[in-house]
């Protein structure tokens, strides 16, 4: 017996991590510098790490106090229903929730060329169909509502990213209404704010008050440093609050994840550190790399490198660890996360000297 075929099925391609680089060069991994992943550079909130001590002895109960707890706060935060909140196992476990809730085997989902993959995994995975809208380097993968919904045909779901990964590019809340607007009564428009604290751009949260077409994702691990973790959120309209006991797996979001989360979302001081930190980093990233780079409000910037792979292998034998972006469909670009200063620094420095000993075949 074998399982059904996924061969359309493409699978995530990870950053490549500290570990499985330092045992591969063999070098000791505290001369590394990981810039590959997008994480939180400054480590978790301090908060949150007392708050997995105090509970750690508590993991043989389930989860359901500190669900409801994280719920409430979350609505709380957001102005909304606790109903309109589900809470899930990293922001992929809401991508799969709204699968569960929105899609019928043969229904259609729109993504964004390039774009992140679980959409696409999660749409397959409960055997709906994918179509893509293609965002172009030469704009700077713009997102306009004339580039969604010129792609558009009655597709179930359609996904935005703000901040856009890899590129860092955003949708202004005029264009989230404006395609919801174009969309038929039974789309349901999806942004992922994975990324949403390190960005100037309001959160299309505030569009659900008299919306029942417009669900947002949001995710613990980027600026609260919780990766580790695997804890986010969906916020959607109030007519889908319901849905939520009937598609949630019992217990995803476990007992330390759901305390930790409910610590780090009142440290102000260590969200705002690392959104300041990003912002910092960015701007040297994009002023000091002797590469051309997109303009970004995510924690990340992308370069256009030449041969991506070539550059994020030599790179890796200079200690830095940065993502290769073929796996996006652009070979010729690298995505570099912010790090602290003195990472950002030195990560900048050692990639120039890569770049120098280089033919890219890139102009600046």
């Amino acid at each position: 017996m074998e399982p059904r075929d996924l061969s359309d099925h493409s699978p995530y391609v990870p950053g490549r991590g500290v570990e499985e680089v330092a045992r591969e060069l063999g070098i000791d991994r505290s001369s590394l510098i990981k810039l590959s992943s997008n994480e939180n550079p400054h480590g978790p909130s301090p908060a949150a790490v007392e708050t997995i001590r105090e509970h750690a002895s508590n993991v043989n109960v389930y989860p359901k106090s500190s669900h409801a707890d994280l719920t409430e706060r979350i609505a709380e935060l957001w102005d909304v229903s606790p109903t309109q909140v589900w809470v899930s196992p990293g922001a992929d476990g809401s991508i799969d929730y709204f699968s569960r809730a929105a899609l019928e085997p043969g229904d259609r989902v729109l993504v964004p060329d390039p774009g992140f993959a679980y959409y696409e995994m999660s749409a397959r995975y409960h055997h709906a169909a994918v179509e893509t809208y293609e965002l172009s380097p030469a704009d700077g993968f713009e997102q306009t509502a004339e580039t969604v919904l010129d792609a558009y045909d009655g597709e179930r779901v359609v996904y935005l990213t703000s901040p856009h990964n890899p590129s860092g590019s955003v949708v202004p809340l005029d264009t989230v209404e404006a395609i919801a607007d174009g969309t038929d009564e039974e789309t349901l428009v999806v942004v992922d704010e994975a990324y949403g604290e390190f960005s100037p751009v309001d959160s299309a949260i505030g569009l659900l008050d008299g919306r029942d077409d417009v669900a947002v994702l949001r995710t613990f691990s980027k600026a609260y440093g919780l990766a580790g973790l695997r804890i986010g959120y969906g916020v959607v309209p109030e007519a889908w609050g319901g849905a939520y006991a009937r598609i949630n797996t019992p217990f995803a979001a476990n007992e330390l994840a759901c305390r930790a989360a409910l610590a780090a979302i009142d440290d102000e001081e260590h969200v705002d550190e690392t959104v300041e930190t990003a912002a910092w980093a960015r701007d040297h990233i994009e002023t000091a790399l002797d590469a051309p780079t997109f303009d970004s409000a995510g924690n990340f910037v992308l370069a256009r490198v030449g041969d991506g792979a070539a550059v994020a292998a030599a790179a890796q034998e200079r200690g830095v660890i940065i993502r290769d972006c073929t796996s996006f469909g652009l070979p010729n670009c690298v995505r570099i996360s912010t790090g602290t200063r003195e990472e950002t620094r030195e990560a900048v420095t050692r990639l120039n000297e890569v770049l120098a000993t280089l033919d890219r075949g890139v102009e600046a």
